[in-house]
Order: structure tokens, then C-alpha cells, then sequence
């Protein structure tokens, strides 16, 4: 991951949002994982290491690592210890790992960050088993719906999105997932959209809320001379105040994908979509 493409920072108010992130979404993506009786599995961007460790808690007979790029959140992932989890300071674009040495590598909220998401894609390749399986998610996070409408937000976050392109990333990069993964050489590639809905009155509601005012904030101190609209107050104020409305659903969307390294296909056991509530997209 180059440094500068990452929008949100390492500080700790952005270490503390995105504990409350894995609180609100880890167990969605442990179900979507296909880990059956993988024996090596590699998180790509493991951040906090909050989500490697319940994986190695789910499956303690497998050797689990987290590789992470910034030196912050390795420290941060040092309180998580079980002695069948690893952490490793390294590039994605360059894995320090030798070739077909893992049965599954997973990553999510990654890709968007990345300067070359095919080389990424290209090293889980290499590094992979004959018979692995990559596993991941990646937001469009303009897939986004409000009600009652929100305008000033939806201001807020075209530009966020733009903001992240213009530091090497791409707030959009969910929908491209299917011509990344066949570039990088994936084979029978299996596609789901990954909805989350959260309403007033739902116990999610509020976090979520927080989570989404958070991430500007995050983005304007990471790079403030390029988002001072980020720091509007009177932009702001009024997605504060949506979070106190009493009639609101809101939803928002990823994307997901499993691909085989060998083409092989699929048993059915493998054939687990992460679709809640909605048709296959």
C-alpha cells in the first residue's frame, strides 16, 4: 500500500472508529469467508488486527497472519494474541511470502487503498495454493440510499470519494472487482453485493451514523488542506441531526467476491453467498 493513498489516518480517533467498524460488520464477513479446512490463511491489511483474531480464535488448527503496512496499527494489533496468529509489518504489492503457501487470503476495504490493485492481485495469486481461494470486499460507496433524503451529505461524500481518488485511490472500486481478478488470473469468480441496512431504532442505527461522520473527519485531518469542505460544520450539522430523525432507513452497499486460483469449480458447500435481504445483484 503506498502511503499516501490511505484518506483515513492512524490516529487514534480513527483507531477507535474502526474498532466500532469490525464491532458492526466482522461476523458478516466471518460467514461469507469459505475457510472449510483451510490450514494457512493470510489477512492482506489486518489494520487493528481485530478481525484475524477471531478468525484464528474460529479455526485454532490453522496458522493465521495479518500483514499490515503502517507501523501504528501493529502496534495496536500487538493486545490481540492467540498462539496461532501472526502479524508482519509488509506490502501488499509486494507479499514477503513464498509462492503457493496459503489455502486462503482474504482482504476487505483494501483494494480501495492500494496504488496497483491488479499487482496486489497478482501477488495472492502467486502466494496461494494450487486449489486456493482469494475472498473479498470492497466498497462503491456511492451504492449508498437515505431516507428521508440527506443532500448536504450526499455532497459530503461525492467529494470524499473524490478526494480518495485523488490521493491514488478509489471509493468505487467494488464494481470493478470481477476485470481486477481476471487481470491478476482468477478463475471461476463468484460475485454478491454485501448490503447493510440500518434503521431508526435499531441498536446499528447510531454507530453507523457515527461511523459514516467519523470517516469524513478522518479524511479531513489525513488531508485537510484538500478537504476543507470536509470541515463545514454546516454540512456536517445536518447529518448530526439526521441520526435524531425517527423515521429512517438507510442502506448501504459493498461488494464481494471468491475466486479459485486453479479454475476448479466450486462444491456447493463453496457456493455461500453474503446476501441478506436482497436478491443477487
Amino acid at each position: 500500500m503506498a502511503h499516501n493513498t490511505y484518506i483515513h489516518g492512524t490516529d487514534s480517533a480513527e483507531q477507535e472508529r474502526l474498532t466500532l467498524l469490525n464491532r458492526l460488520t466482522n461476523q458478516a464477513f466471518i460467514d461469507f469467508l469459505v475457510l472449510n479446512d483451510a490450514r494457512s490463511i493470510l489477512e492482506i491489511g489486518s489494520g487493528l488486527g481485530l478481525l484475524a483474531e477471531q478468525i484464528a480464535a474460529l479455526v485454532p488448527q490453522s496458522e493465521v497472519w495479518g500483514l499490515e503496512y503502517s507501523p501504528a496499527q501493529l502496534v495496536a494489533a500487538g493486545d490481540h494474541r492467540r498462539p496461532n496468529l501472526h502479524f508482519l509489518q509488509g506490502d501488499a504489492h509486494r507479499l514477503p511470502f513464498q509462492d503457493e503457501c496459503f489455502d486462503v487470503v482474504y482482504c476487505r476495504y483494501v483494494l480501495e487503498h492500494v496504488a496497483d490493485p491488479v499487482r496486489v492481485l497478482k501477488e495472492v495469486h502467486r502466494v496461494l495454493k494450487p486449489a486456493g481461494k482469494v475472498c473479498l470486499q470492497e466498497n462503491n460507496i456511492l451504492a449508498l440510499v437515505l431516507y428521508p433524503d440527506c443532500p448536504r451529505f450526499a455532497v459530503v461524500w461525492r467529494q470524499f470519494a473524490r478526494l480518495q481518488e485523488q490521493l491514488g485511490g478509489d471509493a468505487l472500486i467494488g464494481k470493478k472487482l470481477l476485470p481486477l481478478l481476471r487481470t491478476a488470473g482468477f478463475q471461476d469468480i463468484e460475485l454478491s453485493i454485501a448490503p447493510e441496512i440500518h434503521h431508526a431504532g435499531a441498536p446499528t442505527f447510531r454507530p453507523w451514523v457515527e461511523n459514516r461522520i467519523g470517516t469524513t473527519h478522518a479524511a479531513a485531518r489525513r488531508s485537510c488542506k484538500n478537504a476543507s469542505w470536509l470541515l463545514k460544520e454546516k454540512l456536517l450539522r445536518q447529518w448530526r441531526n439526521y441520526k435524531c430523525s425517527c423515521n429512517v432507513t438507510t442502506r448501504a452497499s459493498s461488494f464481494t467476491g471468491i475466486a479459485r486460483q486453479d479454475g476448479k469449480p466450486y462444491a456447493k458447500s463453496d457456493l455461500r453467498r453474503f446476501v441478506h435481504l436482497f436478491n443477487r445483484a
